[in-house]
């Protein structure tokens, strides 16, 4: 993260939306093709950092997200490198038409941060949770999508995300997120996941708010049960490390993946299809939010009612452990 300067001190007084806007701002500082674009939700997404500093270079479209999308792809078209910030709800949701055929089928250089994904905004009610964005988005051919796990490393995903040709959908939370990193120790690249903790008995993926929960139920497993527990935060979705996933079955042979997301279709989805068509099997559970619409409440709360808190998460793993499963050490017979 050149230039940048933040430490796990900084990020913990800045939502991460907040850092990601510095970010922003030092990417406008080096390349004159970055501008902003908003639909009337500068200040809440904090994508307006950028216009404090380069004024000229933040567009605000008003409350019109197909238009939003539209005018990025525009853009994109003539040169421009454009980061389009609303709610993710807004994103995959209302302004999926354009998001598919103007910037995805064009493979367009469009940087999307959706911000208020998953039950991050939970108190403002179900219209406002976005718990389906992944797995709508995983779809989308030619579209790169992270979720970062805080701050420092959203800072991380906007930066590396100007070096990626293409589109890129980056899911963020409402902010406040608890640090996981500091600078020294985030090798964020995109595609490659971080191992944060090292574990034989099982193994904990996780992504976005889910990855400080992780580990922290791994520090309570570890100390209160004797079990090691791997995590890893898998901040890329797609493409997803699936080196990473087949080495944690051979080592492990017992996957946990945790997620502020529907359990169809998102980060648990993709795990589960990298297994598969491994021929290797394993046990396997994945949290999340159930298959349905969230109840209103504070984020927090909300993620230890779906279980996915780190309470939640060392429940799950107790249980993976009690269950039986086929020994075979070099998967030879299989396909």
């Amino acid at each position: 993260m050149a230039g940048l300067t933040y430490t796990i001190l900084d990020a913990t007084n800045m939502s991460t939306a907040e850092v990601y806007g510095k970010a922003l701002e030092h990417l406008a500082d080096n390349y004159d093709n970055v501008v902003g674009l908003t639909a009337d939700l500068a200040k809440s997404t904090k994508i307006g950092v950028l216009a404090e500093k380069h004024p000229d270079r933040l567009y605000n479209m008003g409350i019109a997200e197909q238009n939003l999308f539209g005018v990025a792809a525009g853009m994109a078209s003539a040169g421009l490198v454009p980061y389009v910030s609303t709610f993710a709800i807004f994103t995959s949701m209302r302004a999926l038409d354009q998001v598919h055929t103007d910037i995805c089928y064009q493979n367009l250089n469009v940087k999307m941060i959706a911000t208020h994904g998953g039950l991050s905004f939970g108190q403002a009610g179900s219209t406002h949770h976005c718990t389906e964005d992944i797995g709508i988005m995983r779809t989308m051919a030619n579209l790169t999508i992270v979720v970062p796990a805080d701050g420092i490393s959203a800072a991380e995903a906007v930066t590396a995300a100007y070096s990626k040709e293409g589109p890129v959908y980056i899911r963020l939370n409402r902010g406040y997120d608890q640090p996981v990193y500091d600078t020294s120790e985030c090798d964020f690249q995109i595609g490659k996941s971080i191992e944060l903790a090292e574990g034989s008995d099982l193994t904990i993926i996780a992504c976005g708010a889910a990855v400080y929960r992780a580990r922290e139920a791994a520090s309570i497993l570890r100390n209160s049960d004797g079990i090691h527990a791997r995590v890893i935060d898998m901040h890329t979705i797609k493409p997803i490390d699936r080196d990473a996933i087949l080495k944690a079955v051979h080592d492990t042979r017992r996957i946990i993946t945790v997620e502020d997301h529907n359990i169809i279709g998102g980060l648990g989805s993709a795990v589960a299809e990298v297994m598969a068509e491994s021929g290797k099997a394993c046990a396997f559970k994945r949290l999340g939010v159930p298959d349905t619409f969230s109840i209103i409440g504070l984020h927090e709360d909300l993620m230890a009612h779906y279980g996915f808190d780190m309470n939640g998460i060392a429940s799950a793993a107790r249980e993976l452990m009690n269950r039986d499963f086929e020994e075979d050490d070099d998967w030879d017979d299989e396909l």
